[in-house]
């Protein structure tokens, strides 16, 4: 089955064989721990099965695979079953959309999947794990159509009821299922990703290699040195194995500095200046307290960062909270810096706010854009209410002033939140994009989301709330999806700077709610150590990196800059959009009336086709000024030769007073890109 979603909402299927046996997570006092699957029912699965993501949609046949049999009731993913024979053909979904649709639910390991009884064409899945809540509707006494059922509040922007008849007690078997399935880490159940047993030919686990990165950044040097003081988890156990730190910093230097900070997240390099070598480092706040606590090492140790860059004696350390919550802090231990003890250091706060009012503007907006879009009379001021795009508007305000101290002062930038592993990611992480072309590539992109907000400890498990009935814990925040949504607002005013494009970016967001990769599982680089979860599940990146879909995610608009291109978007309310494509996609009144992938491939099957021609053109027109030049002849003989485009390309050249070697320059720009 090929886990794709898409903008054009298609039904999907997967090849791939089923899994003999379902893989079970023994480690002990694992969150994971749980039983192996006994499911009663097994199915049959065909190669390669995509689950349905929307009504009135479209098979598309995916790689080395074909659609599944006649036969096969549900499309099923290798290691998918259908469990506790959970089968109810008395279903109504109740379509916000299209009205009630009578049809048959199948609950499996993996998702809930109703298929209609009216259209071959028209099915619905869910994710089990993109599920936060499930709830009955209506009891014994309940009366009139379709008043008696199941709710599904949804992780991924919407929600669906399915209505049941009362005296073939469907709804019991089937809340019972998706309450033990859709909550499996509550109920002791492995997550499907560690089921899930498909085959890639990419090893997606290999495309971050931490070592490998920083050589790319040109580490070590004089200045900077990676260490393992962190190799067993010890000093910082939601920071990773490998750490990049000032050469001159020992280890009992280290774990000083890591004493007076919030869990113990030190400053650590993020990214390196390739010319000014001006750094991005990240931490977290450190324990001032009431009583205005210092350390002489952490003081130390940050001019020691500023040290490291040469071009300037002075260093910005960026605080992502709003100064009134800084201050708040202090009152928990924590705080921020004293520009008095830390010299050559200016605090700029960045007035970004806390993970519960960023998960209380989010329900706004799902109210505001699921079902319908709301009056419309009064939709901009509904979506200004939400805060939504203010809140984005501040993230990317805040990126840019660090982008404008790394790249216009050569200042080093040290950046940090509370803990440091939310809007500290979101901002570091925008600021590389920015700063360096290389993260705007496919698998470049693939590794800053490994490096700055999986290796570094953004914690997933809880912000998401994977395989947990805790729906409404104060933990959950959509942080990851506002990063997501800031480099989509810059891809839209950047639009040949990315060489992915939006489907690319709505798949890594559908996979992070839906789990059937290992991903974006736990909260930090130990816990998956400790599960493993390289051994027990597939990466996401090895379906991204496939050879066969590779292309559906790639922007046919790209230009690959060949020297540093610094991108500097407007953070103007008056420039940041509500991205609909995403928010609104379950509404068939605002979806792409063509799909957008379909498009895109028609354009990067006509840049493969123009590019071949220019190199075609281009050994051509060598060829002839080589002949040209053996004959002593100059540019204007060529109209007299056998007339290939190229010669023309030549002479119009020579007779513009554009020199040949320049129309060959043009040809040569349009072979690079």
């Amino acid at each position: 089955m090929d886990p794709k979603s898409g903008l054009d909402y298609n039904s999907y299927s997967m090849s791939g064989s089923q899994s003999s046996s379902s893989p079970s997570i023994e480690t002990k006092d694992s969150p994971f721990k749980s039983i192996a699957s006994n499911s009663s029912t097994t199915t049959t699965s065909t190669d390669k099965t995509k689950p349905a993501i929307g009504l009135r949609s479209r098979s598309v046949a995916t790689n080395s695979g074909s659609l599944p049999t006649s036969g096969t009731e549900v499309p099923l993913f290798p290691g998918e079953t259908i469990v506790g024979n959970v089968r109810a053909r008395d279903v109504t979904y109740l379509c916000p959309y299209f009205g009630p649709i009578r049809g048959s639910l199948y609950v499996t390991n993996y998702k809930l999947y109703f298929k209609s009884a009216e259209s071959e064409a028209e099915s619905v899945s869910v994710p089990l794990c993109c599920v936060s809540r499930v709830e009955k509707v209506g009891g014994a006494s309940s009366k009139g159509d379709h008043s008696y059922g199941i709710d599904l509040l949804c992780k991924d922007m919407r929600n669906l009821r399915f209505a049941h008849k009362q005296e073939n007690h469907s709804r019991r078997d089937v809340f019972e299922k998706l309450s033990q399935y859709a909550f499996p880490l509550s109920n002791k159940l492995p997550i499907f990703a560690f089921e899930y047993s498909a085959k890639y030919s990419v090893d997606g686990w290999t495309a971050y290699a931490p070592i490998a990165e920083y050589k790319r950044m040109g580490l070590p040097n004089e200045s900077w040195k990676i260490t393992k003081i962190n190799e067993k988890y010890e000093l910082c156990d939601t920071y990773p194995a490998e750490l990049a730190v000032p050469s001159a910093a020992n280890d009992d230097y280290l774990r000083s500095v890591a004493s007076f900070r919030s869990r113990g997240r030190l400053p650590v390099l993020s990214w390196l200046h390739p010319e000014s070598q001006a750094s991005i480092t990240r931490c977290s706040q450190p324990l001032v307290g009431m009583t205005n606590k210092r350390n002489r090492d952490d003081e130390h140790y940050i001019q020691t960062i500023m040290d490291a860059n040469a071009q300037s004696h002075k260093i910005f350390i960026m605080d992502a909270r709003p100064i009134a919550n800084a201050v708040a802090n202090k009152a928990r231990g924590g705080g921020y810096e004293n520009e008095e003890l830390y010299r050559n250091a200016e605090i700029n706060f960045l007035d970004i706010h806390s993970i519960h009012v960023m998960r209380e503007s989010l329900r706004k907006l799902k109210e505001l854009c699921f079902p319908a879009i709301g009056d419309e009379q009064h939709w901009y001021s509904n979506l200004e209410s939400t805060h939504w795009l203010e809140h984005i508007r501040s993230i990317l305000a805040g990126t840019l002033r660090i982008v404008d101290k790394i790249e216009n002062n050569k200042t080093s930038v040290v950046v940090h939140c509370s803990d440091g592993w939310d809007r500290t990611a979101q901002l570091t992480s925008l600021s590389m994009i920015l700063l360096d072309p290389y993260y705007r590539t496919l698998k470049g992109f693939e590794v800053l989301i490994e490096k700055e907000w999986i290796s570094f400890g953004h914690k997933f498990a809880q912000r998401i709330g994977h395989g947990e009935d805790k729906h409404s814990d104060d933990n959950r925040s959509p942080v990851f999806l506002q990063f997501i949504d800031c480099i989509w607002q810059i891809s839209k005013q950047f639009p040949n700077a990315f060489e992915f494009n939006e489907y690319f970016l709505i798949t890594i967001l559908d996979h992070l709610y839906g789990c059937l990769f290992g991903t974006f599982l736990c909260n930090s680089e130990y816990q998956r150590h400790k599960e493993e979860v390289k051994a027990k599940t597939k990466s996401l990146w090895s379906f991204t990196n496939s050879e066969d879909n590779i292309d559906d995610f790639k922007n046919p608009l790209y230009t690959n800059y060949a020297k540093q291109h610094v991108l500097m978007p407007v953070a103007s309310l008056r420039r940041i959009q509500l991205w609909t494509a995403y928010f609104c996609r379950w509404n068939p009144n605002l979806r792409p009336q063509e799909p957008i992938q379909t498009r895109n491939k028609e354009l990067l099957l006509m840049r493969t086709e123009i590019k071949k021609r220019a190199e075609d053109l281009h050994k051509e027109l060598q060829t002839k000024l080589t002949r040209m030049g053996g004959n002593g002849s100059n540019s204007n003989a060529t109209t007299g030769a056998s007339g290939g485009a190229n010669a023309a390309i030549a002479t119009n050249a020579s007779a513009s007073g554009v020199s040949t070697a320049g129309a060959m320059g043009r040809i040569t720009s349009v072979i690079s890109i």
